[in-house]
């Protein structure tokens, strides 16, 4: 037992330094010199996938969107400006353009007959099975009212009289594809105290109402066509102010803070929103309603129903900026460059488990030495190392360096 414990301190107080051996093999040579520059290149690569180098960066940008739409439309027979067809009306980064309405006039509180066709009934036995159904246009009261000719009818309800027929047929706006939208949006990023804005100020009156937006020739424009933003994003006119649609505009900065701050611009990007329905038969485009109250002349409570379908457009920013940071860049250099030795670890596990010289190498590279050597060894050790010179001298200049393969030939000098 004392014989192990004292066997492990010996083994455990120790020194071990780097030994050198030059291993002249040209195919562990190109080897090491190959995954060197491999890993210097995944680093180069690394840097540029990275904003070539900037890590300092603010994702966290504050921005503020007006907008203002203008046009003339006509549907119902009527004409239509920005104050009949745009809901709500405060110029937000969220807004509804209205293609088409249905318009239910002059209801009041009372009982009538439902519109709804599954609530078509022949008897007060079908209405009473709904009894209380609150999913129609109103109440239902279990009462079956029946048409003039005394056939099919319709359940009573209790609510808004007359009740909204929807199933009725309008004809849309069409003149929406000619509508602008003026956006105006600013951001900044608090972290560098940058602030910018998505038009420069330059921009005089005159041109912005002349402008449409354009990515080649008028990429600071900020009127949109609406005509435009369908044809960007492949959308059918008809399909969208038949059915209604949602429609997203991009503003995305990506700012490189490292360049004059007059190069931190916007681009947009447009996309259909609610595209995921396209197919489906119950959630298919974009309605909503509202409705008008007012008194009659008797005092009764009065409103004008409205069922609008329109075109929802969505303003969504987002960016981020970057700036060079010298700390960090300086880390991953130093990471990178300390990467450049795993090339000899590896070539290292090539020569003492797969070379044909893996035993000479393990011979050369690892070495035990005492701690005590006697006067005659130090003698013996000094010569070796001189006929080691003596032998080695065209392969290496260096008295700790070995060299192993391709060691050429001399023969000796006359004497």
């Amino acid at each position: 037992m004392a014989h192990r414990v004292l066997h492990f301190f010996a083994d455990f107080f120790v020194y071990e330094t780097a030994k050198s051996v030059v291993v002249k093999s040209w195919s562990v040579g190109i080897i090491n010199r190959v995954v060197q520059l491999l890993i210097i290149l995944y680093f180069i690569g690394w840097v540029f996938m990275h904003e070539k180098g900037h890590q300092l960066r603010d994702t966290g940008i504050e921005s503020a969107v007006m907008t203002k739409v203008k046009g003339l439309g006509k549907f119902n027979n009527r004409v239509n400006d920005v104050a009949d067809y745009v809901v709500p009306s405060q110029g937000g980064s969220s807004f509804s353009i209205i293609t088409s309405m249905v318009i239910t006039a002059n209801q009041t509180q009372g009982r009538c007959p439902e519109t709804d066709p599954k609530f078509k009934c022949t008897t007060d036995d079908d209405c009473m099975a709904q009894l209380g159904s609150n999913l129609g246009n109103g109440i239902i009261t279990g009462t079956c009212l029946n048409n003039t000719s005394g056939t099919t009818g319709w359940c009573e309800i209790q609510g808004w009289c007359p009740a909204e027929d929807d199933n009725v047929t309008e004809n849309p706006m069409k003149e929406v594809e000619n509508f602008t939208i003026f956006i105006k949006n600013s951001i900044r990023f608090p972290m560098f105290n940058v602030t910018r804005g998505n038009f420069p100020s330059s921009l005089n009156q005159s041109y912005i109402q002349k402008c449409r937006y354009n990515p080649v020739d008028h990429p600071f424009c900020p009127v949109f066509k609406v005509g435009d933003i369908l044809r960007n994003i492949n959308q059918s006119l008809d399909s969208i102010t038949d059915k209604g649609g949602e429609i997203g505009i991009n503003i995305n900065w990506k700012c490189n803070l490292d360049y004059n701050v007059t190069y931190c611009n916007p681009n947009y990007f447009f996309t259909r929103l609610d595209a995921a329905f396209k197919n489906s038969v119950a959630a298919k485009g974009y309605n909503f309603r509202f409705a008008k109250y007012y008194q009659s002349e008797d005092g009764t409570e009065c409103r004008t129903l409205h069922k609008a379908k329109a075109i929802r457009f969505e303003i969504i920013v987002s960016g981020n900026a970057g700036k060079f940071n010298t700390v960090p860049f300086l880390i991953n250099l130093v990471t990178a460059l300390t990467s450049v030795g795993l090339a000899t670890v590896f070539c290292d596990i090539i020569l003492l488990n797969f070379h044909k010289g893996a035993d000479e190498y393990k011979a050369k590279k690892f070495e035990e030495v005492s701690g005590v050597v006697s006067e005659s060894a130090n003698n013996r050790l000094y010569e070796g190392s001189q006929m080691s010179i003596k032998a080695l001298e065209k392969s290496s200049n260096d008295s700790g360096t070995f060299s192993i393969g391709r060691q050429e030939s001399h023969s000796p000098p006359n004497q």
